[in-house]
């Protein structure tokens, strides 16, 4: 049987100072008409390059050295990366989904023209006619009021319709096959679960193929027939979906799985990262490239050359010498159970409860002044955070969650006083610091602390990260002398499992989790009382991930400390908080202790956001009812009037377009602002 792609024995090295870097090496895969196809791996494992090296579109430092590639039985690595026959197929027959829109949608050019031009280019037909297809193509993802929003530029759009367009884009010549890299990774789990849902729905009506490049393990247990794992530049394991989640083989599938945090896990389990680095891929190792982070390891996997794929059962492949030989099967067997007994290790964890409130914040309102003209007059309040009031308790952690736009960064950054709040009070340890003077928030940042999302950005990349992590000890004055400021820094180094020998190495020098760590250093250096972690996991591998969520318990249960953690991942959130609020439009909607919320959601927004989550096991997702939520959240400029969720509630009266509801508990510690409830 002739598949539709079939890549083989692919090879695509690059050339970097003086270095050979293997990034795909020896890769093999199929893909066939009508189905979807996953491929997972860690950052840097090839993923992306494997995909885009198959329609030649790699930069100039990288050289595809050997392999082929058959799409429709013709091998594509024998035309020129220019040539005409190229370009039929890259963007013609083959169509790709990149991960940042913004970066691939020309800005100055109308959303419409830039279909219009594609259309024109590949399908050879009039303006009339490419506009008419532009037309439909925005209509069937999704794009409301077409007729005026076709000569709409990217900018005027939001991140979800962007990738809509582009996904419009990529289907506006009938592709046989979409390559989706990363497509959905940095968007809100609504927007993503509308755009997978419309890729599902593109693949039942036009037969279309879709290779699912990604990170995420719920979306491919939800949506993948097949699965290939990759790991520095090679496929470990490959099979039908079922397969590699119910019975994985390899040791780093394994590990992939156990680093991930459920929505059905017990609150006590206890994530089990994957220890290590990968390894150099301009000095790749002759045995298997996983040798070193291998909790399986045998002295057959020290002295042999690195294993290939070997066909276990039908369709199921994997490269490891414990599940080729028969000998060592029953050992690795042995081994793999043990592994999953760590699965089910617990963590200390207990509900906190105490009336010891660290941070108190009531009726908080951050309005910013949206000004047009030349003349910047000020025509009305962008009312980002309005009305919200919580509480924090000492040794607690609680979640702050909600989709892009709802105020979650606006509160933490109104708590730390990086924007002055329009109202309302921000009680810290019995301190009112909301209208604090800003010459006398210095003694109350010492005991408060703010970790970024992106380390990289947040991290001083000209100082050594032992000058970073001690600048906290120097500004408050925490250190007497230099001996006690080093040992100090040490400790706190040793503290987020990084070795003190490294702190005269600078940022760029570490990976994303160590940087990641440094940070959380940084944080702790002025023994502060609240941390506020602003999605602190979200830019990280999901292995990084779980080590920066147990490092952050561990340092919690050692040291006593107190988070306010922002995410949306509702997974990750569900595991480490104690309680969770829910954010929509600037406002809260629900919040309450996290079994109450999870197991009894009551406000429709927080069952859409529940609904939409993927749970890693296709097995699960079989049974499980899930709803799309409809649309977009609308401007804070537009807000509705009445419930501001009404505008999408599949439950929304006539009274909620109308009648504002108050925060108000339905049950002891759980409240909802729903007329309904």
């Amino acid at each position: 049987m002739s598949h539709l792609l079939e890549v083989n024995h692919l090879k695509t090295y690059f050339k970097l100072n003086d270095q050979t870097v293997k990034a795909v090496d020896d890769v093999s895969y199929y893909v066939d008409e009508g189905e979807i196809v996953a491929v997972v791996g860690e950052s840097g494992s090839g993923k992306s390059v494997t995909q885009y090296s198959s329609i030649k579109l790699i930069p100039q430092s990288g050289e595809i050295v050997g392999g082929e590639v058959l799409f429709e039985g013709e091998d594509l690595l024998k035309y020129d990366t220019n040539s005409e026959e190229m370009r039929q197929v890259r963007g013609g027959k083959i169509g790709v989904i990149f991960q940042e829109p913004m970066t691939s949608l020309n800005p100055v050019l109308t959303v419409g023209e830039q279909i219009i031009e594609s259309v024109i280019l590949h399908k050879k037909v009039s303006r009339k006619q490419a506009k008419k297809r532009a037309m439909e193509l925005l209509t069937m993802v999704g794009i409301p009021d077409v007729e005026e929003r076709v000569s709409y530029y990217p900018f005027q759009f939001s991140g979800g319709m962007r990738q809509r367009i582009m996904i419009a884009m990529a289907m506006s010549c009938d592709p046989k096959l979409l390559i989706a890299d990363e497509a959905t990774t940095a968007l809100d789990v609504t927007t993503q679960a509308q755009l997978l849902e419309l890729l599902k729905d593109i693949v039942k009506k036009t037969n279309t193929s879709i290779v699912l490049v990604t990170h995420n393990l719920g979306i491919v247990a939800r949506y993948a027939d097949r699965i290939y794992v990759m790991y520095a530049g090679g496929v470990v394991e490959s099979g039908n979906n079922k397969d590699i989640f119910s019975k994985p083989k390899h040791p780093y599938t394994i590990g992939l799985l156990n680093s991930v945090p459920r929505l059905d896990d017990p609150k006590d389990r206890k994530l089990i990262p994957i220890e290590g680095l990968p390894p150099n891929l301009a000095n790749k190792p002759t045995t298997c490239s996983f040798l070193e982070r291998c909790p399986f390891q045998t002295e057959i996997c020290k002295s042999s050359p690195a294993p290939k794929l070997v066909e276990l059962e039908s369709g199921h492949y994997v490269s490891c010498y414990e599940e080729i030989n028969d000998k060592g099967n029953l050992k690795y067997e042995a081994e793999f159970a043990s592994a999953s007994e760590q699965t089910l290790m617990k963590r200390e964890w207990t509900s906190k409860e105490n009336n010891d409130v660290v941070l108190d914040v009531k009726n908080l309102k951050t309005y910013f002044p949206f000004t047009k003209g030349l003349l910047n007059k000020k025509i009305a309040d962008v009312k980002a955070v309005d009305d919200v009031s919580f509480k924090v308790y000492k040794g607690e952690t609680l979640g702050l969650v909600g989709e892009s736009g709802c105020g979650k960064t606006t509160v933490a950054r109104s708590i730390m006083r990086m924007y002055d709040p329009t109202d309302g009070e921000i009680i810290f340890n019995g301190t009112d610091i909301g209208k604090l003077p800003k010459s006398k928030l210095k003694d109350i940042r010492k005991k408060m602390s703010l970790v970024f999302q992106d380390p990289s950005s947040s991290l001083d990349p000209r100082q050594k990260i032992g000058n970073i992590i001690g600048e906290p000890l120097i500004i408050n004055k925490l250190e007497s002398s230099k001996e006690s400021y080093n040992n100090r820094v040490d400790k706190l180094m040793r503290l987020v499992g990084l070795d003190p020998n490294l702190k005269d190495r600078v940022s760029h020098e570490f990976s994303g989790g160590q940087r990641q760590r440094i940070a959380i250093a940084r944080a702790l250096a002025s023994n502060p009382s609240l941390i506020v972690c602003d999605e602190a996991i979200s830019a990280l591998d999901v292995s990084i991930q779980a080590q920066i969520i147990n490092l952050l318990e561990e340092l919690q249960e050692k040291l006593g400390l107190t988070y306010l953690f922002i995410a949306h991942d509702l997974s990750v959130v569900r595991h480490i908080a104690d309680r969770i609020a829910v954010m929509y439009l600037g406002k809260i909607v629900e919040i309450g202790d996290w079994k109450s919320l999870y197991d009894n959601p009551k406000h429709p927004y927080t069952k859409a956001l529940l609904s939409a989550v993927p749970i890693p096991d296709p097995f699960v997702e079989e049974q499980r009812e899930y709803q799309v939520l409809k649309g977009e959240v609308p401007s804070l400029l537009s807000r509705p009037k009445g419930c501001v969720f009404s505008n999408r509630c599949q439950i929304a009266t006539d009274a909620c377009r109308e009648i504002e509801p108050p925060l108000k508990e339905s049950e002891k510690g759980h409240e909802v602002a729903c007329i309904k409830v």
